[in-house]
């Protein structure tokens, strides 16, 4: 399980999340099998994906984030709930390119600099609501950032980090977002970038024991910090045979039919998840007659 908290300034100025989504990236890279660039790219953005859900104020709500960056490692999604509990996958897990000039993992290189962030929140209204914006930089924390500051008009910082393993286990994951309250001045931006000018990266921070709560105090440094509640997070799917047969019905009974008459079980696998679920020609024809 990962840990997040949601925290306010004393002042009400700034409102914060953190958190430490380890066991998240771990389980997502267990799942997918995912090289160790790809484990980074895909762990940014359900790292950034339970914090976004976790801003979402009712139990009905849900975010999904898709990455078309161009990359080899196609597209990247990661949908969550608004407790925080998410899920991904990606088109192609396994990309193997060079570390970048800083000599660390080239997620920007995996996942492509010429695409587009899609934010799509359904608020269980008739219509979702649906947002893009060019990538910046393909490196997910940055892109997070221009998103709020583009859709929102919402003034933000965004961390994230993955450290993986020479053995392509996860070692740390985390990350958090710094937003400023509409009554926030000058005053405040200036206390942030001053606290956080010699911050360590978030990957540093947990590989040294720190805990969400404990960043968020580092990062706002010079602020009176407030929680306003700290909970388990976990990569969580929510598939089911129901789900699957649902989708199975859009694609009409003469297709039901046809894929029945071959006299074979079919099985499907959850992207998400990697379970499978198997169906007989019997239920087919059922699912068929349902249309």
């Amino acid at each position: 399980m990962g840990k997040i908290i949601r925290c306010i300034t004393s002042d009400g100025l700034v409102m914060a999340t953190a958190i430490d989504s380890t066991d998240i990236v771990a389980e997502a890279e267990r799942i997918h099998k995912t090289s160790a660039t790809v484990t980074a790219a895909l762990g940014r953005l359900l790292t950034a994906g339970s914090m976004m859900g976790n801003m979402l104020k009712s139990k009905d709500n849900t975010i999904t984030l898709r990455l078309a960056g161009g990359g080899p490692a196609g597209n990247l999604i990661v949908v969550s709930d608004w407790e925080g509990d998410v899920r991904g996958y990606v088109t192609n897990p396994v990309v193997e390119i060079p570390l970048n000039n800083k000599g660390k993992l080239d997620v920007a290189g995996a996942v492509g600099r010429q695409g587009n962030l899609y934010v799509t929140k359904d608020l269980g209204l008739k219509e979702p609501y649906n947002g893009c914006i060019p990538l910046v930089s393909g490196e997910i924390a940055e892109d997070i950032t221009a998103y709020y500051a583009v859709s929102e008009q919402i003034p933000t910082v965004c961390a994230l980090g993955v450290l993986v393993n020479p053995d392509l286990t996860v070692k740390a994951a985390g990350g958090y977002i710094i937003q400023l309250l509409p009554a926030a001045g000058e005053d405040v931006i200036e206390k942030i970038e001053r606290s956080m000018e010699n911050l360590p990266s978030v990957t540093a921070m947990l590989s040294q024991g720190e805990t969400p709560h404990g960043i968020l105090k580092r990062a706002l440094s010079e602020f009176e910090v407030e929680v306003l509640y700290e909970h388990d997070v976990y990569y969580k799917c929510n598939c089911s045979k129901e789900r699957i047969e649902t989708a199975l019905i859009t694609l009409g009974a003469k297709e039901l039919n046809e894929m029945a008459d071959e006299g074979e079980n079919i099985e499907i696998k959850c992207h998400f998840c990697d379970k499978a679920y198997k169906l007989t020609p019997n239920e087919l024809r059922f699912l068929a007659k349902s249309q």
